[in-house]
């Protein structure tokens, strides 16, 4: 396979202990999480004029993680007298 399918440069490349993929396995990251690493990760380095987009990109991930933990917490904090189940 070519490096810019296997190891591109702008993720970090093969002999990078920090390339994208990497890292997004190491800490067992989602989709969602994944992405906002990824986009970070190669911000201005694939195409210097996109330095802004790829951080907008990351922008949106990480905004889209946060709102479906938000939503999922909501779901499982269900109100019972004065209490919440998360309070103890």
């Amino acid at each position: 396979m070519s490096d810019m399918v296997d190891h591109p440069e702008h993720y970090g490349g093969a002999d990078d202990p920090y390339e994208a993929i990497k890292v997004i396995e190491a800490w067992g990251l989602g989709f969602h999480l994944g992405n906002v690493v990824k986009y970070i990760n190669r911000a201005g380095k694939k195409d210097p004029q996109g330095l802004l987009e790829d951080l907008n990109k990351a922008q949106w991930y990480l905004e889209r993680a946060i709102r479906i933990e938000t939503a999922q917490q909501i779901r499982t904090t269900k109100p019972t007298g004065n209490m919440t189940l998360n309070e103890s």
